[in-house]
């Protein structure tokens, strides 16, 4: 099953989702001893208006049943920090052991993990690493990475001349901040011809539409795009594009060059029809398998040290934690069609 780009298609994805958690992974609260006695784990999804989120919602629901955890009723804060906080309360009230969240503000939620870890309660964050506060491991793709990797390939696609669109994730989240601080970097000292034109959106799909429109207006001579998440900017920037009649493709004149972050299937099918570029993957399936497996750890009492791991990664030491960085492959027309990137399986 491959999910669609519309806000309604991608609300009623996350609820088949969240219903499937209800029968398929819940093994009932804390104190029933079921999963085998094993230490029950609280889920908090982050949104459901992301293509990418719905696919790691997908991915979450397959391996907490494959690793057999005992898992809590799954929530959704639905991008709104005040929900995390009272869906964590839920799961502290109902005795989980350790929690798998993903904060979209990684500032606000310092005071949660505060009482999180006052109660001994582990806590993996998974794509976002909080500002503040302890956290037993961060999972996530190194997100400056990102921001060079689109860099250098739109700086390559317009030689090193011209304009760039660049739409941003929220600043308030440390991925949107790292994606957009190192972008400009990286265009500063390899691409100074090339000017950034940065659209802050706050991962929204229609402040990123409107604000893309504004700017086409004003810079006819746009040659570039870099949208920070492709599981809400692709649809709408798109059909923005075609309305416009500046939907070329790759390699006809006219064409805006277009490199993308999530690596959801969407974005596939975009490349293959020359619609953009590029896209990096961000692994939604090894964030998932990971998140759950180091939350079985923690509930268990299992440490880890900085350096490689088994599965091609590397654990760095944080101020407040550790992390996980797990790799995020560029995908172009060359190998978008590789088996192993997780934009061709999901579903399946």
């Amino acid at each position: 099953m491959k999910f669609r780009s519309s806000g309604t298609a991608a609300t009623l994805a996350a609820v088949v989702v969240l219903a499937g958690f209800a029968t398929a992974c819940n093994r009932g609260s804390a104190s029933d001893s079921s999963a085998g006695g094993k230490p029950a784990i609280g889920i908090d999804l982050p949104r459901a208006d992301s293509d990418f989120w719905n696919s790691y919602a997908q991915y979450v629901k397959q391996d907490a049943s494959a690793q057999g955890l005992n898992t809590l009723p799954v929530s959704n804060s639905q991008n709104d920090v005040t929900k995390l906080v009272a869906n964590v309360q839920v799961f502290q009230n109902t005795g989980a052991k350790a929690v798998v969240m993903a904060p979209q503000d990684t500032g606000a939620i310092a005071s949660t993990l505060e009482q999180l870890s006052a109660r001994k309660i582990p806590v993996i964050s998974v794509d976002t690493r909080p500002d503040k506060g302890n956290v037993y491991m961060v999972v996530r793709a190194d997100n400056k990475a990102y921001g060079i990797k689109a860099c250098e390939f739109l700086g390559k696609q317009l030689d090193g001349k011209g304009k760039v669109a660049e739409l941003q994730g929220a600043l308030s989240s440390i991925n949107g901040r790292d994606r957009s601080e190192a972008f400009a970097a990286c265009m500063k000292e390899k691409f100074p011809g090339i000017e950034v034109i940065e659209l802050a959106t706050d991962w929204k799909g229609d402040v990123a539409s409107a604000k893309l429109q504004s700017t086409l207006a004003a810079h006819p001579d746009l040659g570039g795009v870099y949208m920070q998440a492709g599981g809400v900017f692709l649809q709408p920037t798109l059909a923005l594009l075609q309305q416009k009649g500046l939907l070329k493709p790759v390699g006809q004149p006219g064409h805006i060059a277009i490199v993308s972050n999530d690596g959801i299937p969407q974005e596939f099918d975009a490349i293959r029809r020359g619609d953009i570029d590029a896209t990096v993957s961000q692994p939604a399936d090894l964030y998932a398998k990971y998140a759950l497996h180091y939350a079985q750890a923690s509930a268990e009492g299992k440490t880890f040290q900085p350096g490689p791991t088994d599965h091609q990664s590397t654990i760095i030491q944080l101020p407040n934690g550790l992390e996980d960085q797990l790799p995020a492959p560029l995908v172009t027309k060359e190998n978008v069609d590789d088996q192993s990137l997780w934009g061709n399986n999901v579903g399946k």
